[in-house]
């Protein structure tokens, strides 16, 4: 069925009438082989946050497609910092999409994962305290746990003195966490884009100026332009656009991610 603002696909090939959750599920789909697909909001004029966080920029129709993303995903992946700014809840999904994924297969609930390397993090807060799946925290051999991290979450070290993308995502697959989706913050997108794991980006576009001031939804080093081909446009009735980018299915798997079996 449909909720709320009605949501329609006007490209590649225009879909007539809202579209329900099954068909935007169908959309946005899982791959067929281990994938990091990261989600974003932006202003029409590129800005990250409105007032500092991300929520002012998104409404219903994004936090609709938010919600299935994270119903599609085994392992959502969010950096440490946004983490603490958003103020991350645990990752809890409806009881219908709880039974989806039972259906498909999946564990009730993804994994929280999340990326630090400081290890700046308090066990109290409710992401690793409610959470009802173990988190997964990436770090790195010189970071030092504070007491309590432990008791609530798995903190694996990948890298020396900074944490090594690549072999935190192959980590991450090692343990059945194949289709990833990756909430931010725009360091982490940027450090993602240099190593050249990210494939997939979804992009909600709201209707508005910021102006001057925020930051874009990546951050970082400099790094080396790639092409990411549009793979579908959504429109919200009060008209945010949805953009869907992914790579190429045939193209070979970046770094850090296995090949397909």
């Amino acid at each position: 069925m449909t909720v709320g603002t009605p949501i329609e696909r006007i490209w590649p090939a225009p879909v007539t009438g809202a579209l329900t959750d099954p068909q935007l599920t169908a959309l946005y789909g899982r791959a067929d082989r281990p994938h990091l697909r990261v989600n974003f909001v932006a202003s029409a004029d590129g800005a990250v946050t409105l007032d500092g966080y991300s929520a002012g920029l998104s409404g219903e129709p994004d936090k609709r497609v938010f919600g299935l993303l994270r119903m599609l995903c085994d392992g959502l992946v969010v950096a440490a910092g946004t983490l603490r700014h958003e103020g991350y809840r645990a990752v809890r999904l409806s009881p219908e999409r709880r039974a989806w994924r039972r259906e498909q297969g999946l564990a009730e609930y993804p994994t929280l994962v999340v990326v630090s390397g400081s290890l700046d993090l308090d066990p109290a807060q409710a992401a690793f305290a409610d959470a009802p799946v173990r988190p997964v925290v990436l770090t790195h051999a010189d970071a030092v746990p504070p007491p309590g991290l432990t008791d609530v979450a798995d903190v694996v070290r990948c890298g020396t003195d900074r944490v090594d993308l690549a072999a935190g995502l192959a980590e991450l697959r090692r343990r059945g966490l194949d289709q990833l989706l990756c909430e931010g913050g725009p360091h982490l997108f940027g450090a993602l884009t240099a190593a050249d794991l990210v494939d997939e980006l979804c992009l909600t576009v709201a209707p508005l100026l910021a102006g001057a001031g925020p930051g874009r939804i990546t951050a970082g080093d400099a790094g080396v332009p790639r092409h990411l081909p549009l793979r579908h446009v959504l429109v919200a009735a009060d008209g945010v656009l949805m953009l869907r980018y992914a790579r190429d299915p045939a193209e070979t798997p970046p770094a850090g991610a296995a090949p397909a079996a």
